[in-house]
């Protein structure tokens, strides 16, 4: 099981919400994020911010640093590190089914991630067995996309999708997110859309949004 760091807002969470960072940082990157969320409304939810492995990524010289999986080059569709991406998707997916364990209703957890770690959240939560309440992308991509329609599960068809992206962002250009976008609207997957000014980053404006969209998505009727 990986390394995280585990936040709680209150005793007996009923609710989830799985943090993966970027690439070359680790699970403190996002504490600040998830401090800065107020999701009191719906109760106490455990944050699990877990750290990726360290190993050498390709585009960084080989530099051995935490990554989900490697960067072969710049096109981040042509050539993909598609042995890293499935061992990180048996991780994420071990971690979710260590909080469904713990007592957590599947429906109750959210993936969410950033740049690499949004990559993983939607790797992991489209493939993933039983339905999830969201999953939320920042500045990120689709991975392994030709074999997302044969491989997504049927559970996690309508589990709603909150992308969010940087206008300017020179690391993953706002082009191949928007291409996720389109992706995942063709297959029937509901998501909903925001981009702002910015570059590879996360905003107030953003968090605000994901605020609104992880109450949605973890609000018990």
């Amino acid at each position: 099981m990986l390394d995280a760091i585990e936040l709680a807002s209150g005793a007996n969470p009923q609710s989830a919400l799985i943090v993966l960072h970027g690439l070359g940082a680790d699970g403190n990157d996002f504490v600040p994020v998830v401090q800065a969320l107020d999701l009191s409304e719906i109760g106490a939810v455990r944050v699990i911010l877990p750290h990726a492995p360290v190993r050498p990524v390709t585009i960084n010289g080989g530099y051995r640093m935490r990554a989900w999986y490697d960067i072969l080059g710049a096109d981040l569709q042509r050539r993909e590190d598609e042995a890293g991406l499935r061992e990180s998707q048996a991780e994420v997916a071990a971690l979710v089914e260590q909080e469904i364990a713990r007592g957590i209703a599947p429906e109750r957890i959210v993936l969410m991630g950033f740049s690499q770690g949004c990559a993983m959240a939607l790797l992991t939560g489209l493939r993933f067995a039983q339905r999830l309440a969201g999953i939320a992308g920042l500045s990120g991509y689709l991975p392994l996309a030709a074999s997302t329609v044969a491989e997504a599960h049927e559970a996690n068809r309508a589990t709603p999708i909150f992308l969010a992206h940087g206008e300017q962002d020179p690391v993953v250009a706002i082009d191949r997110a928007l291409a996720s976008r389109e992706a995942l609207l063709a297959l029937g997957h509901e998501v909903e859309w925001h981009q702002y000014p910015m570059e590879h980053s996360v905003s107030m404006e953003e968090i605000a949004d994901l605020n609104a969209f992880l109450v949605r998505v973890l609000t018990v009727d």
